[in-house]
């Protein structure tokens, strides 16, 4: 299981050996995960462009239990699981251009002999020990719970829902028997403990070479190594390297059902991938040593691969990365990647909908060196793509090449010159070569527009159209020298965009060009025919909720004077009062409802009901034996409901419009087309325990 992509050979000084995280083999890749595969593939393309040798190594990371459970949830072994969703992660990394120099699995032989090899040497120099140690044991299923299987509160911070690794709040790492208030996150059942032997990892005994190694690489972002240095800070505690069975692994030798943690044999997949590439695990440890090493990772993986992995690799004499780049999490509109929010997008789901390297350029135009969380604003995007990649840079090239075309037959001859202008696009290319280098590819971006606007501009103050007429040798020159600007952007573009580069250099005749090929010496040459670059996005009509859902407060009830089991209630909605009938009688006293924050249609007519009149409807949920009003707690009266990021409708509707809606309860929140509804960060929930499935009404 190996997917190849060759790469020019180049001997210009050392090997850089560049890696990405390895994405997990339980889902798929999402929008969120190819922040960092494009971050890595722009750096690599870029290192490529200048001549350097890079080799770029990723892998699947198949082991641990979630693997198993999800394999026996789909009814298929652990292996077909993971070579199902090799094939979906190669095809999404194709689609976005990310292109690896191989792309393995952690399941492999390779990866099982510098597990042994790593874990042997460890231990021979008594870096790795054995205890007996308190586990987490689920009575219900039978089965000792990894760190992932456990929830809880963190210790240090004290956030509920933490797994039982690593807190995605405060980012503290302990030990699952940390955990306050644990709970089996299969079955919810509080675990009990059990006595287990396990290997340990003496990471206490590399403190001061880890504080040293950080200390001294002038290559790490700032906070990043202050969040390590911190961490060493507090205290290092010796790292449980091994998990009792059921557990889909590798076997630690000598071992009947004891396997290594994921987290060892994990990033060991960075090596076992080299080595599937050199095809000789001798030769390849023997290289990864003589090599640069860069990790390219997000910030919730930063305790791993600043402590873990760095001390692993100085006890077996391993070379350790010049440095590992961080990047920070993904939003979308906003808001965090969510399903039942509506903002959690796969890889597949956006290529499908969008041009991936439009994504490509987002991202470039967002990410700097800085430890900064990016906002995936459709909007932005749009506007983006329009005005810089389209209107600025597809623009310029496409009326250069196309006047050429139509006036000249495509061939150029002798170029005008312009020295000023010359040395400033040079300039931006020097500088554009630094941020590239040094992660900013948002000042990269910049840069590069200001270069197509220096060519815009030149064409513009020109005006070949006109001089034609007068003067069609120099309009000649004119374009040979607008055409050297266009093929120095083809060059500068082509790390974050590498198709669109292609294609423009396709028309423009040439072909292989390096970043050394940047220059105004392109003349006497015959270019080919113009076609659009890029394509502007068209405005969407953006998806609504039809519903106008609004949080109100019950501020006073009355019975209904004709009906039996009607209230009459008094509403505020925060810039506007109003009454409604429900019939909740026999359901909620008047106590229980006074001075709840329910959930409202502001947009449904009004209409009179045994004689008294109802300006909307409240919603809650019906199970055949129990009747539970939506709930936000929290929210404000006025707030806006939303179903996931979806605005609402503002048009009058009826109520027979409104029970052509489906929306259902599920774990206790109410959801329509798979998203849940939301009033601002609150959830909004059922104030009864109703069963799954029950209707809202």
């Amino acid at each position: 299981m190996v997917s190849n992509f060759t790469t020019q050979p180049n001997s210009a000084g050392k090997r850089t050996i560049i890696t990405s995280a390895l994405p997990y083999a339980n889902g798929p890749i999402h929008v969120g995960h190819l922040v960092e595969y494009i971050q890595t593939d722009i750096y690599v393309r870029f290192l490529r462009l200048r001549g350097e040798d890079v080799i770029y190594c990723c892998a699947d990371d198949t082991h641990g239990t979630p693997i198993e459970l999800k394999a026996k949830e789909l009814g298929v072994s652990p292996e077909q699981l993971i070579a199902d969703v090799f094939k979906e992660h190669t095809r999404d990394f194709r689609a976005f251009l990310v292109r690896f120099d191989n792309y393995y699995t952690t399941n492999s032989a390779e990866n099982k002999h510098f597990s042994d090899l790593i874990f042997g040497r460890l231990k021979q120099k008594g870096h790795i020990y054995t205890k007996e140690v308190d586990i987490t044991y689920c009575e219900h299923d039978k089965r000792a719970l990894p760190d992932r299987y456990v929830k809880g509160k963190c210790p240090k911070c004290r956030a509920g829902d933490q797994y039982g690794d690593v807190c995605e709040k405060c980012n503290a790492a302990y030990r699952t028997t940390d955990l306050i208030e644990p709970y089996c996150a299969l079955c919810k059942n509080p675990p009990i403990r059990k006595k287990s032997n396990h290997y340990f990892f003496r990471l206490g005994e590399f403190s001061d070479r880890l504080r040293q190694w950080l200390t001294e690489n002038g290559q790490l972002q700032p906070e990043v190594r202050n969040f390590a240095l911190n961490w060493i800070k507090n205290g290092l505690e010796d790292w449980n390297i091994s998990r009792d069975g059921p557990y889909f692994g590798f076997n630690i030798p000598g071992e009947e059902d004891k396997y290594y943690y994921v987290w060892l044999d994990a990033p060991i997949g960075y090596i076992a991938s080299f080595a599937n590439k050199v095809g000789d695990n001798g030769n390849a440890e023997e290289q990864w040593n003589d090599s640069t090493i860069i990790h390219f990772i997000g910030k919730d993986i930063m305790y791993f691969h600043l402590l873990f992995w760095p001390a692993m690799l100085m006890g077996a004499d391993f070379k350790l990365p010049r440095t590992v780049n961080v990047h920070g999490f993904l939003t979308v509109n906003g808001e965090k990647m969510s399903k039942s929010r509506g903002t959690f997008i796969t890889a597949e789901d956006f290529s499908r909908k969008y041009p991936p390297e439009y994504l490509r350029y987002y991202y470039a135009s967002m990410l700097s060196r800085k430890l900064a969380d990016i906002d995936l604003n459709f909007a932005v995007f749009r506007e983006k793509i329009n005005n810089e990649l389209v209107a600025n840079i597809g623009n310029f090239c496409h009326r250069v090449i196309s006047f050429t075309s139509r006036n000249f037959g495509g061939r150029i001859g002798e170029i005008e010159h312009h020295a000023a202008l010359e040395k400033a696009i040079l300039d931006k290319a020097g500088q554009i070569a630094h941020h590239y280098e040094t992660l900013n590819f948002n000042e990269a971006v910049r840069e590069i527009l200001a270069i197509s606007s220096f060519g815009n501009q030149y064409f513009q103050a020109e005006q070949p159209w006109k001089l034609i007429r007068e003067d069609k040798e120099r309009v000649q020159r004119i374009c040979g020298f607008a055409l050297n600007i266009v093929r120095n952007l083809s060059i500068v573009i082509a790390p974050m965009v590498p198709d669109i580069s292609t294609e423009l250099q396709r028309q423009l005749n040439v072909t292989d060009l390096r970043w050394s090929d940047i220059s105004f010496t392109l003349k006497n040459h015959a270019i080919g025919r113009e076609k659009l670059l890029v394509q502007k996005m068209e405005g969407q009509e953006e998806k609504k909720f039809p519903l106008n859902l609004k949080v109100a407060k019950i501020t006073s009830i009355d019975d209904h004077p004709d009906a039996d089991k009607l209230y009459v209630l008094q509403l505020d909605l925060g810039q506007e009062k109003r009454q409604l009938v429900a019939g909740l009688r026999g359901h909620y006293t008047k106590e229980q409802l006074l001075g709840k924050n329910i959930v409202v249609i502001s947009n449904l007519k009004y209409a009179k009901l045994r004689g008294v009149e109802s300006q909307g409807m409240l919603l809650a949920g019906d199970d055949g034996e129990q009747v539970g009003v939506l709930t936000a707690r929290d929210a404000a009266p006025g707030t806006a409901v939303r179903a996931g990021t979806l605005e609402n409708g503002t048009a009058q509707l009826t109520y027979d419009d409104f029970m052509k809606l489906t929306i259902t309860v599920q774990d206790g929140k109410p959801v329509v087309d798979g998203l849940s509804l939301r009033a601002g960060d609150e959830d909004v929930i059922a104030d009864k325990k109703l069963k799954d499935g029950a209707r809202v009404r």
